[in-house]
């Protein structure tokens, strides 16, 4: 049975529509973009440099305006330069969201503005630096962190303010094996929708159950992860190669 458009909104946790967007010096940056993505559900973007993955997250966080077009998280639309609650951002720079003068500082901040008490805000603080084996970062300035270090305090500072939609640019860069592999395990549990953009194959193969091919502004690719950067061929017509763990290995035998 086909659902009501508002019905079919609802059981969205991102809805896009026909989005279209450009810069100044540059046209079609997106151009029709068609998107749902259900509640819960883990979405890997892929694409070459410049097909539009960034832009398109920069307009779901409502920190660039549509040329047209429909984008809705949750049942709201989505209005430039306004706070949405239900959903984080985590930027490929982390330089761009750690300000404060220690790390503690930096997590507190999302919390108070979103009316927590100081005293409210650092137990979470301390009860998720804990869990996440972090806690001897707490009292130190941002700058001095290693890149690795300043990533998992970015994604952290997001993570802490428990949005339903969680959007994820590069979150594995900077990071070394074992914080990859914690980070990795850290999606893999939560709860969250999530969107995340990433170069790194393999990491998108263990996070998330379904991946977009974004390129040349347009949607060339949607569904399975493993069926998608399973294809060759269509993997190849976008520049990419197909995942390791995903091209059968024989084992050779010597006499």
């Amino acid at each position: 049975m086909k659902l009501p458009e508002t019905e079919r909104e609802i059981q969205s946790h991102v809805s896009v529509r026909s989005l279209a967007f450009s810069y100044p010096q540059r046209q079609n940056v997106l151009n029709g973009i068609d998107l749902e993505i259900k509640p819960g559900e883990k979405v890997g973007i892929i694409g070459p440099n410049g097909s539009g993955k960034t832009t398109l997250f920069l307009l779901l966080a409502g920190i660039l305006t549509p040329d047209s077009g429909m984008l809705r998280i949750l049942d709201s639309a989505v209005k430039t330069g306004s706070f949405n609650k239900n959903l984080g951002f985590v930027f490929q720079n982390p330089d761009n969201q750690l300000f404060c003068p220690t790390v503690r500082d930096d997590l507190a901040f999302g919390l108070l503005n979103l009316g927590y008490s100081k005293d409210e805000a650092y137990s979470m603080i301390n009860e998720y630096l804990n869990h996440a084996e972090m806690s001897d970062l707490a009292e130190r300035a941002p700058h001095n962190l290693s890149g690795g270090e300043k990533r998992m305090v970015s994604i952290a500072g997001v993570i802490i303010m428990n949005p339903a939609i969680v959007i994820l640019d590069e979150p594995e860069s900077s990071l070394d094996s074992r914080a990859r592999r914690q980070l990795i395990e850290f999606l893999r549990e939560s709860e969250e929708t999530l969107l995340i953009a990433s170069h790194d194959l393999e990491f998108l193969l263990e996070t998330c159950g379904r991946t977009v091919i974004l390129d040349n502004g347009r949607i060339c690719a949607d569904g399975s992860s493993r069926e998608i950067m399973g294809n060759e061929k269509l993997m190849n017509s976008h520049g990419f190669e197909k995942p390791h763990s995903l091209v059968p290995h024989t084992v050779q035998h010597h006499r």
